[in-house]
């Protein structure tokens, strides 16, 4: 606004004194600052100026005064608007007059942009007003362009479409856009001062941030030190940041938490060596400018099943147990019983065959309630919890407790004055008992008396009783007590006899030498276990009974030693503790005479090379030792048969050399000196003669070399056995070359054999070889036969 003042001029007086200012009037720019003076003529005795609302000026920061004796300076500051108007310079005399002069200020404002910001940001879509402040009086007119590049555009009305500049002078953008984006600029004019001026703006939109996800949902196993990584796609002007959120709080970077940024808006978050507890919801969120975006991604994890409550239980017999298995994981297990006594499985909603336990179960707790406990159910359970990532066992232990159960059957004992007896208190118990003896209502203390001791340990208490008279005979009881309940037992203590006789008496088996006894056992053992059977045996006639011992409580006795063709009579009775008891009726039997052996059983082995092995098992020897086995075996081809003695001591004989790829037949006879026993037959095959590959030898060499090198290794083996024979026999070449005496030949002598008449003729059977040709061997056998049937042989003095 122009402030136009105006002032007029005193008339002065003609005696009055004349007063002037610099500047009657003055335009003046808001901001600027100016001074103006006023002179006196004469001497004031007071100077004094007023502002334009008739104020006397005092001096100020803004508005200073400087008043010297004939003049007076108004500075103002920094004038604005308001200070325009008429100012007034009074001065006044010494006779009180008073002449002033005035000043008209007008004050007009210069183009001013005020605040106006560069760059100015909107958001993507709204309706953006770009602001430009611009102030001057008189009003400015503004026109505003948009440059694209290096050409500027003005906005006029036809751009009202898009464009619109307001009453303030501010441009707005409708449903502004990443494409309006650039510089505008805000041009002002005062066309009564010819004044111009522009301010360019930079107008920034900004796009909110828009999110995607590659995947939302992940799976994971705990405790398997998995990772996980979530990816955020994020798009955006600025660019956004990203930050993640569980629960409300901001994740940063950790061991356990990676956070990456990479290009294309990529932003990562893995999660490492995943637990249970890291399941759950997590937020992407991407801020800039224009706002915020957030999603979530789900993480499930799964966790092994893990039985987190199991323990042992103790019940009362007859009592209800109740078994819980507490169990945890994802997904919920499901929970199974199995009972290790007997490997029975039970799940939810089972029951036993006997109704007596059930199983009830739900959110990963499973109750197993046993009704009645039996001491059966004593032992060991096992709870399993299943999902499908896995499964967790545990065993408990249910012990059972009861009260004492006696465990033997036996109450009578027997013993006799001065024999020590224990009387035997088996208890069964859980917790364990007590055990106490009474006699009479008089408890026995752990001390014992003077016949009686106590021993116990390990729920078994022993009572030794040494009887000294018969009062010592009678009752005895066993209590046994625990926290559950108590019971008792009761003993006697009698009298022992000895045994009765055995009866029945048997022999068996009887042969030339030994005879086996059985026998029933005695009715009565008289109280005390019978130790051993004695059993007496003697030759009819004589007086002399010989005794021959069980081996323990065994009713079968052998009796060896005896003599053929004889009778004897034998009795048994039995011992006991106490002592013997009466004997049994005499029994009398007779051993079989003196008799050829039986045939000797055989079975055969395969030898080393061309031998047959023949296992010989000696079967009834007739009451005399085998003297020897004769055996006689050939080809099935030759009528002629070929010997072999064998000691009756031996077990085994072995037929050498035999033919290759041929059937033998062998007749086995025993012999004793009552004489020879059958015949045994056995037959056996010689196999194929194994196969020698010469060519494997002598394959690199000639039919030349070959037979060189067989006339050298003939030639040695000459001379070793020339060298032999001179060293052993004092003949061959090399005797010959010594003595010079080459056609001297060595005399044999041989002894002749000669058969005595009237004795029993002698039969040679000599020993033939493979090829059947009779050849003199240093086994040659002669088997002389006796007119008694027994057989002796002679082993033939002749030399090969």
């Amino acid at each position: 606004v122009r402030i136009i003042l105006l002032f007029t001029r005193s008339h002065l007086v003609a005696y009055s004194q004349p007063v002037s200012i610099s500047l009657n009037k003055v335009e003046l720019s808001v901001g600027e600052s100016k001074f103006f003076k006023c002179t006196v003529i004469g001497e004031p005795v007071k100077l004094e100026w007023f502002n334009p609302q008739g104020e006397r000026i005092v001096s100020s920061q803004r508005v200073a005064l400087h008043t010297g004796e004939d003049s007076s300076r108004l500075t103002i500051y920094n004038a604005v608007v308001e200070d325009a108007g008429i100012y007034r310079c009074q001065t006044t005399d010494a006779q009180g007059q008073t002449q002033e002069a005035t000043m008209v200020l007008e004050m007009y404002q210069k183009l001013t942009f005020r605040d106006v910001r560069s760059p100015q940001e909107f958001r993507h879509g709204e309706a953006a007003e770009v602001v430009c402040d611009v102030i001057a009086s008189p009003a400015p007119a503004v026109s505003w362009f948009y440059q694209k590049g290096f050409k500027s555009m003005e906005i006029t009305e036809e751009h009202y479409s898009k464009f619109q500049v307001l009453p303030n002078n501010n441009l707005q953008i409708h449903k502004v856009t990443k494409a309006d984006e650039g510089v505008y600029r805000c041009e002002a004019r005062v066309e009564a001062r010819g004044e111009i001026d522009f301010v360019d703006i930079e107008v920034v939109v900004n796009v909110p941030p828009v999110l995607s996800m590659l995947q939302q949902s992940f799976n994971a196993t705990a405790d398997y030190q998995e990772s996980v990584t979530f990816t955020c796609v994020t798009s955006g002007s600025p660019d956004p940041e990203v930050t993640w959120h569980r629960k409300g709080q901001q994740l940063e970077r950790s061991e356990q938490y990676v956070l990456n940024t990479m290009e294309g808006g990529r932003s990562t978050l893995t999660i490492r060596n995943i637990i249970q507890g890291d399941g759950g919801g997590y937020t992407c969120r991407a801020t800039n400018k224009a706002g915020v975006e957030e999603r979530e991604l789900f993480l499930k994890v799964f966790v092994q099943p893990h039985i987190t409550q199991l323990r042992n239980v103790t019940a009362v017999e007859g009592s209800a147990a109740m078994i819980s298995c507490v169990a945890e994981g994802e997904p919920l297990p499901e929970i199974s019983w199995r009972r290790a006594n007997d490997g029975r499985s039970f799940t939810d909603g089972d029951k036993s065959q006997d109704g007596r336990m059930d199983v009830r179960g739900r959110h990963g707790k499973s109750m197993l309630t046993i009704s009645g406990v039996k001491l059966t159910d004593l032992g060991r359970f096992d709870c399993e919890a299943l999902s499908r990532i896995g499964g967790h066992q545990k065993s408990m232990f249910l012990d059972i407790e009861y009260m004492p159960k006696f465990q033997t059957n036996q109450t009578i004992f027997y013993s006799w004055e001065g024999n020590p007896v224990n009387i035997s208190c088996d208890v069964k118990s859980n917790p364990p008992a007590t055990m106490l003896w009474r006699r009479e209502r008089l408890t026995i203390s752990a001390e014992g008396t003077a016949n009686t001791r106590v021993h116990t340990i390990d729920g078994k208490s022993l009572l030794e009783v040494t009887p000294v008279s018969d009062r010592d005979f009678g009752r005895y009881n066993c209590t046994a007590r625990n926290n559950i309940g108590a019971k008792y037992q009761e003993f006697i203590l009698a009298q022992a006899d000895v045994p009765s006789n055995p009866y029945s008496v048997r022999l068996s088996a009887v042969s030339q030498r030994i005879a086996t006894v059985t026998f029933m056992k005695p009715d009565s053992h008289g109280g005390v276990p019978i130790g051993h059977y004695l059993v007496n045996y003697k030759e009819v006639g004589s007086q002399d009974w010989r005794d021959v011992k069980s081996h323990g409580v065994q009713t079968i006795v052998l009796l060896t030693g005896l003599e053929p063709n004889t009778t004897y009579e034998v009795r048994v009775a039995a011992v006991n503790g106490k002592g013997q008891g009466e004997f049994s009726h005499t029994e009398s039997f007779q051993t079989l005479p003196i008799r050829e052996p039986s045939p000797p059983a055989v079975h055969g082995q395969r030898g080393m090379g061309k031998a047959y092995r023949l296992g010989l098992v000696k079967q009834d020897d007739g009451g005399m030792p085998i003297v020897e086995y004769i055996v006689k075996y050939k080809t099935d081809k030759e009528e002629q048969w070929m010997t072999k003695l064998v000691s009756g001591q031996q077990d085994f004989a072995l037929l050498q050399p035999l033919q290759w790829n041929t059937r033998y037949e062998v007749e086995i006879t025993a012999r004793n000196i009552k004489g020879l026993s059958e015949p045994t037959f056995y037959q056996f095959f010689m196999p194929q003669k194994p196969d020698i590959i010469a060519d494997s030898l002598f394959s690199g060499l000639g039919l030349g070399p070959v037979v060189g090198l067989g006339l050298v290794g003939l030639l040695l083996v000459l001379v070793v056995v020339d060298v032999s024979c001179y060293f052993l026999r004092q003949c061959g070449l090399l005797m010959c070359i010594t003595r010079k005496l080459c056609s001297k030949k060595m005399a044999t002598s041989g002894k002749s054999k000669e058969m005595e008449e009237g004795k029993a003729a002698y039969l040679k059977l000599p020993l033939k070889e493979e090829n059947g040709k009779e050849t003199l061997k240093p086994d040659m056998i002669e088997i002389k036969v006796h007119s008694d049937n027994s057989i002796h042989t002679k082993q033939d003095d002749s030399k090969a």
